[in-house]
């Protein structure tokens, strides 16, 4: 089983503060900035970074689709880690200062990839997919924090 991860990053014309604060909105701003891909959202606890527990599904292929149900830290300043109880998805969003009045948005996700022929295309098309999930995501963000 080989470690399958997919990352995608983008410059956004806001603080790192009030782009991390957005992305750590799990009650209200994040249900706005998720693209088709998901559906199912529920905040289950929390809502607001550290201690949140956010449930969606993921249809990353029209025959793909995980149930994610996400237990969310922040074990440094700027930095969000999403581990999934029913996988091994981790994902970590990493927020940092890009100069006056701009930041960078790193948005990573790792997971143990299946075996044989079906791990050769997931490693191969699996993380293209992703990011392209996670670019529309990052439009969505810069859109909300750059009003």
């Amino acid at each position: 089983m080989a470690q399958v991860e997919a990352t995608t990053e983008r410059i956004i014309s806001a603080d790192a503060e009030k782009v991390f604060d957005a992305l750590a909105d799990y009650e209200n701003t994040r249900a706005k900035l998720l693209p088709e891909h998901f559906s199912e959202y529920e905040v289950r606890e929390g809502g607001d970074g550290e201690g949140t527990l956010v449930h969606w599904k993921l249809q990353a292929t029209s025959k793909r689709i995980r149930d994610c149900l996400l237990e969310v830290a922040e074990p440094t300043d700027g930095q969000l880690v999403e581990k999934d109880r029913n996988s091994s998805m981790v994902t970590t969003w990493t927020v940092t200062p890009a100069g006056e009045g701009r930041s960078k948005v790193v948005v990573s996700s790792v997971w143990n990839g299946a075996g044989g022929i079906g791990g050769f295309f997931e490693r191969t098309f699996a993380p293209k997919g992703l990011g392209r999930i996670y670019d529309a995501l990052l439009a969505k963000l810069a859109a909300e924090v750059e009003k």
